[in-house]
C-alpha cells in the first residue's frame, strides 16, 4: 500500500466516488477544492491505482479542515482509510483540524483527539425567488471584504478557498448585499449533481439573510436546494422550516486542537468538506 499526494486529475474521479456514496458533490467543485491547498489530498494506491482518498487542506497558520475521506467498496474494512487518515492528518502540523463527520464515526475520531463542537445539519426544500435591489453579482474589489465577513462568521480566514470558490462559474454564481457600497452579506449558489447547495451564506442582520435567500432563489428556481446550518443558527433555521423545507441530513462538526470562535452573522457552511 502506498499513500501520496493526490494528482488533480485524480480528484474528479474521488468526487465520483463521493457522488456514487449520495454526498452530491457539486458539477464544478475539483478546482476551488484543488486551489485551496494543492498539496492536501491523498490518495492509498494498490495495485497501480486509487482505492481510498481523503483531504486535509491547510486553510491559515491555525487551521486545517479534513474531507472527502473515503475508501472504494472493494477496499473497505482492511484498514486501508485508516492508514491514510495518520498519513493525511501529518499535513495539518501544529493546525487545528475540523471535520464533519456522520455521528457513526464519532466515536472512532475520538479515539484520534477529535473533540463534538456541536452538529451540522442539512436542510433541503424549494427556495422563493425575488430579486432585490442592492443584491449583485460579487466582484474581484469585494474579495478582500467578503473573506473578513466570512471569517466572522467561521473564526478564521479561507483566503485561497473563496478566492476560487466566489469566482462565478457556469454553475456556481455568488451574491453580494450591499449597503452604501459597503457587503454586508454574501450567498454562493451552486449545481450539484442533484439540485442546488447554497453556502456560504453569511449576513449581518435576519433582514439581510432573508433578502439573500431570496435572491438565491431566482438562480435555483424550482430545483431541490439544500443549505448546511451549524448549531446555534437558530433563526436561520426557523426560517428555513418557514419557507418548507426540512432537515435531511446531520453531521457532527469536530476538532482536534483548540476550535475557532466565530459568531456573530447569520450563516450557513460552505461545504462539508472544506468547512
Amino acid at each position: 500500500m502506498t499513500y501520496r499526494a493526490m494528482r488533480r486529475a485524480e480528484l474528479d474521479r474521488v468526487l465520483g466516488w463521493a457522488a456514487e456514496e449520495g454526498w452530491n458533490p457539486g458539477l464544478e467543485d475539483a478546482e476551488p477544492f484543488h486551489a485551496t491547498d494543492p498539496e492536501g489530498f491523498f490518495v492509498a494506491e494498490a495495485g497501480g491505482r486509487p482505492v481510498a482518498a481523503i483531504s486535509v487542506v491547510n486553510h491559515s497558520d491555525s487551521m486545517a479542515f479534513l474531507g472527502l475521506y473515503i475508501c472504494h467498496p472493494d477496499h473497505r474494512g482492511q484498514g486501508i482509510g485508516f492508514g491514510l487518515w495518520r498519513h493525511a492528518l501529518d499535513h495539518a502540523g501544529a493546525r487545528s483540524v475540523g471535520l464533519d463527520g456522520v455521528a457513526a464515526q464519532q466515536a472512532n475520531y475520538e479515539k484520534s483527539g477529535f473533540v463534538r463542537a456541536g452538529r451540522t445539519v442539512r436542510y433541503c426544500g424549494v427556495l422563493p425567488g425575488r430579486p432585490h435591489r442592492g443584491i449583485g453579482p460579487s466582484g474581484a474589489r469585494d474579495l478582500p471584504a467578503l473573506i473578513a465577513l466570512e471569517a466572522r462568521a467561521t473564526g478564521y480566514e479561507k483566503p485561497r478557498f473563496l478566492a476560487a470558490w466566489l469566482s462565478d462559474t457556469a454553475t456556481r454564481k455568488t451574491l453580494v448585499a450591499r449597503t452604501e457600497g459597503e457587503p454586508t452579506g454574501l450567498v454562493t449558489i451552486r449545481q450539484c449533481r442533484d439540485g442546488f447547495k447554497i453556502g456560504p451564506l453569511a449576513a449581518r442582520s435576519e433582514t439581510v439573510a432573508a433578502a439573500l435567500i431570496e435572491a438565491a432563489g431566482v438562480v435555483t428556481g424550482e430545483a431541490r436546494t439544500m443549505i448546511d446550518l451549524p448549531e446555534g443558527q437558530d433563526w436561520l433555521a426557523a426560517h428555513c422550516r418557514s419557507l418548507g423545507f426540512a432537515p435531511v441530513f446531520e453531521t457532527a462538526r469536530m476538532y482536534k486542537g483548540p476550535a475557532p470562535r466565530g459568531g456573530g452573522l447569520i450563516a450557513a457552511a460552505a461545504t462539508l468538506e472544506l468547512g
